[in-house]
């Protein structure tokens, strides 16, 4: 699981910073809806009140797509953080755009995918935040099942757990980002948004997330 490009990565780290969409309390962590706590917090929905950034990130992985995957026919959104992002990238790329839900519709059509024309198309996936991998996996698994071939995914943050590194190998995945908790520890570092303790404290969060603060 890499980022795209080192420039890309620290650009993107110092956005989420700047505009707190990444939060950073390691001597007063977060309460994940998991229990886990956390001494970060990463809200990526931030980015689309800041026309600069959301250009930004928008081109960004408009430009790694055209790179990774020149025979993309379809661009999807994971619901619902990244269905924003998947729209504008699509808009840039001059390509259809549709969504996977995180279960399938409980009326009407009964939908986990909304939208058209993907079934034996070549997607790429969109998503906004990888932490396990789990739920942005799950959509993979309803796009190959719907017959889409996933060509890989590509999101704007990933924390990095070995846990997610391996849940895409399992699933044949390829995953790339355009940031990561590495670039973020140091850009945080340089702009004093940190100390060198809470770097230690950060960095034993990630090597065991789930048991980190008991």
């Amino acid at each position: 699981m890499l980022s795209v490009m080192q420039n890309i990565s620290t650009q993107v780290a110092n956005y989420l910073l700047q505009i707190k969409a990444i939060k950073l309390e390691p001597t007063n962590p977060f309460t994940w809806a998991s229990g886990w706590k956390s001494p970060i917090y990463c809200d990526n929905r931030k980015t689309l009140a800041y026309p600069e950034i959301r250009d930004y990130i928008k081109k960004s992985f408009a430009k790694a797509i055209k790179e990774k995957y020149p025979d993309v026919e379809v661009i999807a959104g994971v619901a619902t953080g990244a269905i924003a992002q998947a729209a504008l990238v699509a808009e840039e790329l001059g390509l259809p755009m549709i969504y996977i839900r995180s279960s399938a519709k409980a009326h009407g059509m009964t939908n986990m995918i909304e939208g058209d024309n993907y079934v034996g198309k070549k997607v790429v996936v969109v998503e906004d935040l990888i932490s396990t991998g789990g739920s942005s996996l799950k959509a993979v698994e309803a796009l190959r099942e719907a017959g889409s071939e996933v060509m890989g995914m590509l999101a704007i943050f990933t924390y990095g757990f070995e846990k997610a590194v391996k849940n895409f190998e399992t699933n044949n995945c390829e995953v790339s980002t355009l940031s990561d908790y590495n670039s973020m520890i140091e850009a945080a570092c340089e702009s004093g948004y940190v100390t060198e303790e809470d770097v230690e404290n950060l960095k034993k969060w990630r090597i065991d997330p789930e048991n980190w603060g008991k």
